[in-house]
């Protein structure tokens, strides 16, 4: 048991006219988070090229967590973050985002957050102790 899920989602081969275009991504997260069930609280976003390389971070609050995207444009990267809690399905949150938008390759990794009950003995023996 957990209480929560996190997708680490790591994109590669995006084209660079998406990973600058920090306004849709945004909107896209935030359809597919309302689409999955998810209550957007706020959002925010933030674009890099001044003194940086061109990308950009966006965050979309969730009362069941949060949808973040952070770009390396030059690199055609983008970093995605889905974490829900409840009975919003992170899974769900991804599909409608690559409905809109082509995310180039995608790996996902799967992060269980909080697992309760059966927690690993080398979660338990990282942290000291079985409870967090």
């Amino acid at each position: 048991m957990q209480k929560g899920h996190h997708l680490l989602v790591d994109c590669r081969n995006v084209a660079s006219e998406l990973c600058t275009n920090d306004a849709l991504i945004l909107d896209v997260m935030a359809r597919a988070a309302r689409r999955a069930g998810a209550n957007v609280i706020s959002q925010i976003r933030y674009k890099f090229g001044q003194d940086s390389p061109p990308g950009f971070t966006a965050i979309v609050m969730l009362d069941e967590s949060h949808c973040s995207a952070h770009t390396y444009a030059e690199l055609g990267l983008i970093a995605m973050d889905i974490f829900t809690c409840g009975k919003t399905d992170p899974r769900l949150v991804l599909q409608y985002i690559r409905d809109e938008v082509d995310l180039g390759e995608v790996s996902i990794r799967d992060v269980p957050r909080f697992l309760i009950d059966d927690q690993p003995a080398e979660l338990i023996a990282l942290t000291g102790s079985a409870a967090c």
